[in-house]
């Protein structure tokens, strides 16, 4: 008679954290204020305030808007505040830095945000093949999790790297 094949891995009760599910889903565009920059080294406020005013909520509504100079002009700092301002009205949500940067903020705030209940006494493997992660995000995803977990572990179920385990209670 032939036995049954068996994952081992679904039985192990091992609880999977892909943090790339934690990313936001809407849509992400960048503001250069490089591209407003007499010059390219001055702003100059009634030229900006007039390019402003000629943005249009279909670019930026629901939108993510990573706001920052590529080159190393000196921007005052109302000028951050003015397109902030203005973004915001257009029902985008504004954060400061390159794409790369915003959605590490992004990630670091919905870490932050989680509800660590669902991992009390949990298994649990952050998963090492994820669209999302870092430095800054992996530190957090531990800081959050580990004071409730049994384990953690990084990788895949079928093969990880073990992180943190409870220590086993002094008899």
């Amino acid at each position: 008679m032939e036995e049954e094949i068996r994952n081992r891995v679904d039985e192990s009760g091992l609880v999977s954290l892909d943090l790339g599910d934690l990313l936001p889903q809407s849509p992400m565009v960048s503001f250069d204020l490089q591209d407003h920059l007499w010059e390219g080294f001055i702003l100059r406020e009634k030229p900006f305030r007039e390019m402003l005013k000629s943005l249009s909520e279909s670019d930026f509504s629901g939108r993510i808007v990573a706001l920052y100079c590529s080159t190393d002009a000196v921007i005052p700092d109302w000028a951050w505040m003015l397109v902030t301002s203005h973004l915001t009205l257009l029902k985008a949500h504004v954060l400061i830095g390159s794409q790369e940067e915003v959605r590490s903020q992004l990630l670091i705030a919905n870490i932050e945000a989680m509800d660590p209940k669902p991992f009390v006494g949990a298994r649990i493997v952050i998963k090492g093949c994820s669209e999302a992660g870092g430095p800054h995000a992996l530190g957090q995803v531990i800081r959050k999790l580990q004071p409730v977990a049994r384990s953690i572990m990084y990788g895949e179920p079928c093969s990880t790297v073990p992180i943190y385990k409870l220590p086993k209670a002094s008899s």
